[in-house]
């Protein structure tokens, strides 16, 4: 159960946070809310905002540096600044956190999870449908977000300014709170994922970017942590097993599948949210990295 408690949190001096603009928003919005409901949204949110802020990723996995002694190098495929892949994993699970850390410098991107209260009180997540048109990864799910250009000063400013790109949602609305621990696409690009939480949803009016995005939807966050409409796929890379998750969803009519890094993404996000892990088995591979890993280097 998701934030089981608000006393789990009294422990936790308020004032600690009274420097987060983000979180006195979320202070004045409670004593402003005239409703009883209004208060309980609030106060969810607000919690649910110190839980995140609270978290911690986890170490790297030790690695034996003779671990990475047989990988093969391919070629690096753009995808033009945007965070698409049939495959990626937490980068604690790889040696690149331990491992070669001084010679792999890889790309820097960044997505926005983006968290609003759904009308029956639950956690919702804003994804995009990639528009059919694109010459890769057409039609297929991807949460907002891009590579890291000259004048973002951090991940957040990367996420919501990519969010605002593709589906014009302005960052103003959105509190970032905090962000979980890197993920490597199948082409070695960092990925950090930013959590930010959108206190009111009605004040988002998504305008797509028609040359990027077909599609603007939202699914339930805990969607990730259980069995139902989830199907997996057991891959084999360098003689080690690992699945593929894949979701299936529908909303207005229109179905959705969800998986790939998108989907590791947010079962990860989900894990933190609900404090619990899924209810089905997650199977990485034991990675192994060339002995020169660069820009041309790949998982696959």
């Amino acid at each position: 159960m998701m934030l089981s408690s608000i006393r789990r949190l009294s422990i936790f001096s308020i004032s600690s946070f009274q420097s987060s603009n983000s979180l006195r928003k979320f202070i004045i919005m409670d004593s402003s809310s005239s409703s009883s409901s209004a208060n309980k949204t609030s106060q969810k949110l607000f919690v649910l905002a110190q839980q995140l802020r609270l978290y911690k990723p986890p170490p790297p996995t030790p690695f034996d540096d003779d671990d990475d002694a047989d990988f093969e190098e391919k070629k690096l495929e753009e995808r033009v600044g945007k965070v698409v892949s049939q495959l990626g994993f937490q980068e604690s699970v790889t040696p690149v956190a331990v491992v070669h850390k001084e010679r792999f410098k890889p790309e820097r991107a960044a997505v926005l999870i983006c968290l609003f209260e759904g009308v029956h009180g639950e956690l919702r997540v804003i994804l995009t449908k990639r528009s059919s048109k694109l010459s890769t990864h057409s039609g297929e799910v991807a949460l907002p977000g891009g590579k890291a250009e000259v004048g973002d000063v951090s991940d957040s400013d990367t996420a919501t300014r990519e969010a605002k790109e593709e589906i014009g949602l302005d960052p103003s609305l959105v509190n970032v709170v905090t962000c979980l621990e890197p993920f490597l696409s199948k082409h070695l690009l960092r990925v950090i994922p930013v959590i930010g939480i959108l206190s009111n949803k009605k004040e988002f009016n998504p305008t797509p970017n028609v040359s990027e995005v077909e599609a603007v939807f939202d699914v339930p966050l805990e969607m990730f942590l259980k069995d139902e409409n989830r199907k997996s796929e057991e891959r084999e890379w360098m003689g080690e097993k690992y699945l593929i998750h894949l979701f299936d969803y529908e909303m207005d009519n229109k179905k959705y599948l969800i998986w790939g890094l998108t989907a590791g993404i947010l079962i990860r996000a989900a894990s933190v949210v609900y404090q619990r892990p899924p209810a089905f088995l997650e199977q990485n591979p034991k990675f192994k990295l060339p002995k020169v890993v660069d820009k041309n280097s790949t998982m696959s």
